[in-house]
């Protein structure tokens, strides 16, 4: 099934918006956890388990694995998710952005290796860092666009006076991946959620695409005003919280509070949506 297909798909039968991103800390897991790297698979795990029918994607983030030595636990993580979550698309968090034999690594390593259903790139080297994903057919490749840090700033919304109606940079990432870019159908936009103008303003050069939308929750990104932002009929978007849900609580009862944090997260996304419909 395409990226694109599957996401329509679970967000149907979950009822939902919502990305659970997986940031696994182990110096915030519970107390029986806490500080145990070999406990990443796990604690994941419980959490997926216990989301798994509130969500339209998940989003584990390869750098929390890597760092911890757990490549093998995000692999067990990924096999478990297909498992216990099959109709639910998983977005790899890698960020890359390298070009010819190295970027066709890159896309070997979140396709084949973990298996994903798409992944995050960093588009400011062109094209042919890009390219390399788009030869795994339906697969999804979201490109960083307008991202929630402060620092963004620095690139993101400076005009390109040489191209033609002097864009900010993050209008022209998104004109290149609505239009030429988008060879086929494969291509989604990161923007985030601490930028509700911005997001609006992707969403009329991009009408089409999916959005995946991070920095609702602990970075403070509004969730109401997201929606309105970004949600149309027909251009889907994919509203991610990390810490919010993993760490809503640090007792026994993490699993539970996790559960009931992505609830509330979800029915105030549908709330939202309910409004413009």
């Amino acid at each position: 099934m395409k990226f694109l297909d599957m996401l329509r798909s679970a967000e149907r039968q979950n009822g939902s918006m919502l990305c659970v991103g997986l940031d696994p800390e182990p110096a915030r897991f519970p107390a029986a956890m806490r500080g145990d790297a070999s406990k990443i698979f796990d604690f994941c795990a419980a959490i997926v388990d216990a989301t798994a029918d509130l969500v339209s994607a998940f989003k584990p983030q390869i750098a929390y694995f890597a760092a911890n030595r757990a490549e093998a636990q995000l692999e067990r993580l990924m096999a478990h998710m297909r498992r216990a979550a099959p109709g639910v698309p998983v977005i790899l968090d890698a960020k890359r952005g390298d070009i010819g034999s190295t970027a066709e690594q890159y896309a070997k390593e979140a396709f084949e290796r973990y298996g994903a259903d798409a992944v995050t790139l960093s588009p400011f080297m062109g094209f042919d860092t890009i390219q390399p994903y788009l030869k795994y057919h339906g697969k999804g490749a979201f490109l960083l666009c307008r991202t929630s840090n402060p620092g963004g700033d620095d690139f993101q919304n400076q005009r390109l006076a040489t191209v033609a109606g002097e864009p900010l940079l993050y209008e022209h990432i998104a004109q290149l991946a609505q239009g030429p870019w988008n060879l086929n159908g494969q291509l989604g936009l990161v923007v985030g959620a601490t930028y509700p103008a911005e997001i609006e303003r992707v969403r009329a050069l991009a009408p089409a695409l999916p959005l995946l939308i991070p920095g609702v929750g602990a970075q403070g990104g509004d969730a109401l005003a997201t929606v309105r932002a970004g949600w149309r009929t027909g251009g889907p978007i994919i509203v991610n919280s990390s810490r919010a849900i993993l760490y809503a609580s640090s007792g026994a009862d993490f699993v539970h509070a996790a559960r009931q944090e992505a609830l509330k997260t979800r029915a105030m996304l549908e709330a939202a949506r309910s409004d413009l419909a």
